[in-house]
């Protein structure tokens, strides 16, 4: 039996979320939409301390990602539990996200845009990507999977899909009021927070929202791609 979700943040490592839709994820349960979290990556390099047990680190961001999501009111988090650095193209991976689509039937896909030039995490190319062909054509042909269907999941039509950390921004977000609740779910994740030495992350995000709502009758925007799915 599959269990409805509104929306679906497929997201390469936990914090990417928080830095790109935060915000409106708050939003979007706050006015009673049920959001789920995939989480691509174990996250198991994703220090500079060579001290650190990557298996500790692999626990520790799980459960910085489950408490940023309690605090942003998401209902579940899904971790696929690929090695970081070590996604790719390939039918495994697009399998996986096509059975939580399928799964949870969510109206609105949010990630990464896999389309930016230049110093993109290859990770985040490769999930964009990835979850951009899962949506469509493979989660919506009853040919594409036929196996699944034989387990319950049923095809499913994804809407809409947003991406965040777009150069093409054409949907922009109102975050003013939530603001403040993504930069605490941001802060949950203290093993990547504690790293970044060269920049304030709060004053970062905060210059970042006030671009991307330019010209709008508000103070703080999160900006995405939209692309609204035919069929």
């Amino acid at each position: 039996m599959s269990t409805h979700a509104d929306i679906m943040i497929i997201s390469p490592h936990a914090d990417d979320a928080e830095f790109g839709a935060a915000g409106s994820v708050a939003l979007w349960t706050q006015s009673g939409k049920k959001v789920i979290y995939v989480i691509c990556t174990n996250g198991d390099k994703g220090t500079t301390d060579r001290s650190v047990d990557p298996q500790q680190l692999i626990e520790q961001r799980k459960q910085e990602q489950k408490n940023a999501a309690d605090l942003l009111g998401v209902t579940d988090v899904i971790f696929l539990g690929f090695p970081d650095q070590g996604l790719e193209d390939n039918d495994d991976f697009r399998k996986k996200i096509v059975r939580v689509i399928r799964e949870f039937r969510p109206h609105t896909v949010v990630t990464t845009d896999p389309y930016r030039k230049y110093l993109w995490h290859r990770d985040h190319r490769i999930t964009g990507q990835v979850v951009l062909d899962a949506v469509y054509p493979y989660a919506r042909d009853h040919l594409s999977y036929p196996d699944l269907i034989e387990e319950g999941l049923e095809p499913h039509k994804v809407r809409e899909v947003l991406f965040w950390a777009a150069e093409d921004i054409n949907y922009r977000i109102n975050i003013s009021d939530t603001f403040e609740q993504k930069i605490s779910a941001l802060y949950c994740h203290e093993s990547q927070i504690n790293e970044m030495t060269s920049f304030n992350p709060k004053e970062w995000c905060k210059q970042n929202c006030k671009k991307m709502a330019e010209k709008e009758p508000y103070e703080l925007a999160e900006g995405f791609h939209r692309i609204v799915l035919p069929g």
